[in-house]
């Protein structure tokens, strides 16, 4: 059956804001729109239900006897709205458990640990959402994120460090090798920093300067990059690694992420230097969004790992 008469829902949102704050050029900056288009929407709201809602006075408003009244039963109406919208949104499952981390951790890391949990906690059920940045996740769509942050703050979300993070370079065991016999190096040895100069270079592209670059990784070892360097830049991490593997250069890996693939011998470590901007994996969580059971138990299951594998 259709619920009528429905009045549109802007031109409630607009009129309830117009009337916290009495004053469209206030309700227009929390709602991000014009002064006209608040204004608009409240003419449209009285137009629709064919009386006035406010007294239009020269730089103050009032609410009519009408406003005051619908006034009321609107912010009532839109407070029940909200909290059952955020409830619904919030709930999930105690068995139920959504992942998010970048391309690269979920590749590298976060896939064999999936593998391992889900064969010891069979009755839980796991998604895993990829987003390259944790700006671009809604608090509502995951239980628990796993992203490297430069400091442990992050407005909105609830973080705790995992894994503190060492960044040094990778390549393909035929590299190495290569790069050996280029700077008379003996087997088994490992590169200079000073020596990485002259070698092709496989650089992430990053917009929030989040993670450390080539020229901050020489920079902490005293060194300055090339002018004349033009580095292999890649926005995706998977996709640089790859290109590693086929001996197409030297990439910066992070420790415990790259973990995987020095394991397999399908990269080694070029270099025994490190470097970092003295941040981490952070366990991250939404600070309105209760943890459920599954949660509780996956972030227990990765410490105590994790803390074996150290």
């Amino acid at each position: 059956m259709r619920m009528s008469p429905m009045p549109p829902l802007n031109s409630l949102i607009a009129f309830e804001a117009a009337v916290r704050h009495m004053s469209f050029t206030r309700a227009a900056v929390e709602l991000h729109l014009s002064q006209s288009a608040v204004s608009r929407q409240v003419v449209h709201l009285e137009q629709f239900l064919g009386r006035k809602l406010f007294v239009r006075q020269q730089r103050q408003l009032a609410l009519t006897r009408a406003g005051e009244t619908y006034a009321l039963r609107v912010r009532s109406l839109l407070d029940d709205c909200a909290q059952a919208t955020a409830e619904v949104m919030k709930s999930t499952g105690e068995n139920e458990l959504t992942i998010a981390c970048t391309a690269g951790v979920a590749l590298f890391w976060m896939a064999p640990r999936l593998s391992r949990f889900r064969r010891e906690h069979p009755s839980i059920n796991l998604r895993l959402i990829v987003r390259d940045g944790v700006s671009l996740l809604s608090p509502f769509e995951f239980d628990l994120a796993l992203y490297y942050l430069k400091v442990p703050t992050l407005a909105g979300f609830d973080t705790s460090l995992l894994l503190s993070e060492q960044v040094g370079p990778v390549c393909a065991p035929g590299y190495l090798d290569a790069c050996r016999a280029r700077h008379g190096l003996a087997v088994g040895d490992l590169l200079a920093p000073h020596q990485l100069l002259d070698e092709s270079l496989l650089a992430l592209e990053d917009a929030q300067s989040l993670w450390i670059s080539w020229r901050d990784w020489f920079r902490y070892h005293h060194l300055v990059m090339p002018t004349h360097a033009s580095p292999v830049v890649f926005n995706n991490y998977p996709a640089l690694v790859e290109m590693a593997i086929q001996e197409q250069g030297v990439v910066l890996g992070w420790r415990h992420v790259i973990d995987s693939q020095i394991d397999s011998g399908r990269l080694v470590w070029a270099s025994s230097s490190w470097a970092g901007h003295g941040g981490g994996y952070y366990l991250i969580t939404p600070e309105e969004r209760r943890e459920t059971a599954a949660t509780r138990r996956f972030k227990a299951w990765l410490r105590q790992h994790e803390a074996i594998a150290e």
